[in-house]
């Protein structure tokens, strides 16, 4: 009852952003929401000995997530910048080893780069495309979970994630495919129902690696949730990790 109630929660609380925040308070949500799943990725990361200091990348993940957030793809390149010279630092002066500091300044193209994408598909074709996206994205978590416990035979990633299944997997995307193809030419004006299957499968694949990655990642530090703010859903970037991968194909897609 607890994840059910605050699911709905947050699904009510995410629509009525969508709908009613404004362009600029939408994108500062984004990036506050970027911060928080940083956070936790920064401390899955360093499971296993004293993390570094993690403000700076914290702040590169909010600027890397502003500035992605406007619809024009000005500063992407400084933004390379800043993270390639924030990696030099922290191995030349920090003493923080090159795979390890390699990985955190992951954060800022895993969960920068995606949320201020995701509030640059709102700017650029409206609440409906950001509803079609996350729309797709949740049907296709539901109906791998559900099609996967009627029919799953064989595993997925068993190493990984045991509970995933092929035929969940394949329920998820004929499932979510036919939500975006349905709906996409009533809520993105011009789009063609061939372009939005293509997309609608990229979208699913996508979004299943982004939540092996990050089962992946929880795997390795021992830990089952990378937080537990949201009571039965665990932290917020269990809640967007298949998002993650997914928007930025759905913001290619609607920018072409």
């Amino acid at each position: 009852m607890t994840r059910l109630l605050s699911g709905v929660a947050l699904g009510a609380a995410a629509l009525g952003a969508i709908l009613f925040l404004p362009p600029a308070a939408l994108r500062a949500l984004a990036c506050a929401v970027a911060a928080l799943a940083a956070h936790e990725y920064l401390r899955v990361l360093h499971h296993d000995e004293r993390a570094p200091a993690a403000l700076p990348v914290l702040l590169l993940v909010v600027l890397t997530c502003w500035v992605l957030a406007a619809p024009a793809r000005d500063g992407v390149l400084g933004l390379l910048l800043l993270g390639l010279g924030w990696l030099a630092v922290e191995v030349v002066f920090l003493g923080v080893t090159v795979d390890r500091a390699a990985a955190r300044i992951l954060a800022l193209w895993y969960i920068g780069m995606p949320l201020g994408m995701l509030a640059a598909v709102h700017a650029l074709g409206g609440p409906s495309a950001a509803l079609l996206l996350i729309s797709t994205i949740v049907v296709s978590d539901s109906a791998q979970f559900y099609t996967g416990r009627l029919f799953g035979r064989r595993p997925l990633a068993p190493a990984i994630s045991p509970k995933k299944t092929i035929e969940g997997a394949i329920g998820g995307a004929v499932i979510a495919t036919g939500v975006i193809v349905a709906l996409g030419p009533l809520w993105v004006p011009g789009a063609q129902r061939g372009p939005l299957a293509l997309l609608g499968l990229a979208l699913v694949g996508l979004g299943i690696c982004g939540d092996l990655f990050e089962s992946r990642l929880k795997r390795i530090a021992g830990v089952k949730d990378s937080a537990a703010i949201i009571p039965g859903h665990g932290g917020v970037l269990d809640r967007i990790d298949a998002l993650l991968f997914a928007t930025p194909a759905f913001y290619l897609y609607l920018a072409g």
